[in-house]
């Protein structure tokens, strides 16, 4: 017989890089079950969410820049 189960530690996590760039965008638009957050914070790994989101904030930036440049450039 096996003992109780433990919790998923950092290292033994499963979650892809799909998963972590797909609940990341889902985070930034705001629409999500919470059903699907219990899942994304059980499965993805918390180092690979804080990397995408942080990349994610610097393109929505720079895209957020390169928008007033091109309509305020004469």
């Amino acid at each position: 017989m096996s003992g109780p189960a433990k919790p998923a530690t950092v290292l033994e996590r499963k979650g892809h890089f799909l998963g972590t760039v797909k609940a990341v965008c889902w985070a930034f638009v705001g629409l999500r079950k919470g059903s699907d957050f219990e899942q994304d914070s059980a499965r993805l790994n918390p180092l690979h969410i804080i990397l995408v989101g942080f990349g994610a904030v610097v393109v929505f930036v720079l895209a957020l820049m390169a928008l007033v440049n091109w309509i305020v450039a004469p």
